[in-house]
């Protein structure tokens, strides 16, 4: 479904990501692991269409879709689930929802997309008339997860999901996260969490500034020497 080809991206002609070759297939959890400042939320931008390749390219369901602008890309399928969830306080839950849902491929679909939202999240059906700025952290990573759904999403990059979230959240989401792929979707997890990564993807890829430093199934990352240095700075 999505393949990067020696990408090089970063800002003002300086390059954070160095030659990073990826690849999802449909229907995969797949990892993107390392610690801070290692690219991993550069890459998912440039994926968005928010920071632009220096070159490489980025392909997906075969289309080179390098120069696409963030709007055509969220329109093709690609979606992110920003870290922070980034809901709009002032608007209500159902109005966030709906707005997820507001691209030309997404738009005519928008009721049928609600109730499947709801029906994975029955707590925003009980809040739907509420400001999304008096929910719990968890109820807006559910609320963030689920605009991102209205979009009608194939490939959904979620950017540090666990992030502030207490440990029975946390459990709750992943579950979530987990039951996405029968539902159609193809993920990219982000996260600094290593182990809760592990559990919950079949390949991770871990960056080291900027690269590719260790890539394979979860029990190869995990066992690999490398993952360490890369991931811990040891």
């Amino acid at each position: 479904m999505l393949e990067l080809e020696n990408l090089v991206a970063g800002y003002g002609g300086v390059p954070v990501l160095r030659d990073v070759s990826i690849k999802l297939d449909a229907g995969e959890i797949v990892g993107l692991l390392g610690a801070n400042n290692a690219g991993k939320t550069t890459l998912i931008n440039c994926l968005s269409g928010m920071v632009a390749p220096i070159s490489g390219r980025i392909l997906f369901e075969g289309r080179d879709i390098s120069r696409l602008t963030a709007r055509q890309r969220v329109e093709a399928g690609i979606v992110q689930v920003p870290e922070g969830r980034l809901v709009f306080p002032e608007m209500s839950v159902r109005e966030n929802l709906l707005l997820g849902g507001i691209n030309a491929r997404a738009r005519a679909h928008r009721p049928q997309q609600m109730d499947k939202v709801l029906a994975l999240f029955p707590r925003l059906k009980e809040r739907l008339s509420q400001h999304a700025g008096t929910l719990s952290g968890g109820e807006q990573q559910m609320l963030a997860i689920g605009r991102g759904l209205m979009a009608e999403a194939k490939l959904l990059m979620l950017d540090e999901p666990s992030l502030g979230l207490s440990p029975l959240f946390v459990q709750y989401i992943f579950e979530i996260i987990d039951r996405l792929p029968a539902e159609g979707l193809t993920i990219l997890l982000v996260e600094q969490n290593l182990m809760l990564t592990l559990r919950h993807t079949g390949r991770c890829y871990v960056l080291e500034r900027g690269q590719v430093a260790v890539e394979g199934s979860a029990d190869v990352v995990k066992n690999d020497p490398r993952t360490r240095s890369a991931y811990l700075g040891l």
